[in-house]
């Protein structure tokens, strides 16, 4: 049985994702898939997903990563069942607005948890199972590990410190398994959006109405837009996407524009 496995997946991206593979458009990229299985804390928001995607090609697997049993009950899940996995999402994620001191020691311990730990340790676990398929296997059959980071992640962000350092951890990490797993015919790609039209913002604001202002504002993308674009680059086995003109400029100019002046303009900005 080959299966693709996404984390995150009862809501924003992850859901996206699963939208995105339930159709055939993409069913190349380390398909096709037997299964699809849809990793999230939220057991009744699974169900509801797998009802509306299809029960034959999609499982709700209720994980909470950041709970050690949670993930291990993952491990155990997928040693009994052993499947091949052809395609791995980590697109789990969380972060917090405002200054560091403002956010609660269980708040940071959470992000660090998720989007760090966690992603990490799934990746693990999943890719002692991520083999080609076949003697014969080309590159469209080889396995591969989306990543989602953020452009966050280019530059240290005050009032989004957390978040931005553990973005930065992900590029780093993804970049350099990309490298590690080359012999082993895996690709790793690393994706890095802006600011994005999902639940996040208003999660980030604990405020249900928060939208992105100022100028990140100019910059918002949909899902729509950038999960199919992550698809394709994945596809193409490229090692990272920063997607949108807006973060491309960011990337650029956080390699060439020292750091003090860009945290100079930042602070304006805020």
């Amino acid at each position: 049985m080959n299966i693709a496995v996404i984390t995150g997946a009862s809501s924003g991206m992850g859901e996206e994702f699963a939208k995105q593979l339930s159709s055939d458009r993409f069913a190349h990229i380390g398909g096709p898939f037997d299964e699809i299985w849809l990793l999230a804390r939220s057991k009744d928001k699974l169900d509801s997903l797998v009802n509306a995607l299809g029960k034959d090609h999609f499982r709700a697997v209720p994980c909470d990563l950041t709970d050690k049993a949670s993930v291990e009950s993952f491990a155990a899940l997928l040693s009994s069942e052993k499947p091949t996995v052809g395609l791995l999402i980590n697109s789990a994620g969380m972060g917090k607005n405002g200054p560091f001191l403002s956010q609660s020691v269980e708040e940071t311990d959470q992000a660090v948890t998720l989007n760090c730990r966690a992603l990490s340790e799934v990746t693990r676990i999943v890719l002692p199972y991520m083999t080609p398929k076949g003697e014969n296997a080309t590159k469209k059959d080889r396995p591969r590990i989306i990543n989602i980071a953020s452009s966050a992640g280019f530059l240290p962000q005050p009032g989004f410190a957390i978040y931005a350092a553990t973005k930065s951890f992900v590029i780093s990490f993804s970049r350099a398994l990309n490298v590690e797993l080359k012999e082993k015919n895996i690709t790793v790609t690393c994706v890095c959006p802006g600011p994005c039209e999902t639940n996040f913002i208003k999660v980030s604001k604990s405020d249900p109405n928060a939208t992105f202002t100022g100028f990140k504002s100019k910059f918002v993308t949909t899902v729509d837009k950038l999960i199919p674009a992550s698809l394709r680059a994945a596809g193409k086995g490229k090692s990272m996407l920063v997607f949108g003109l807006g973060q491309k400029f960011l990337h650029l100019a956080s390699k060439i524009v020292p750091t003090n002046w860009i945290l100079f303009f930042e602070r304006k900005m805020v």
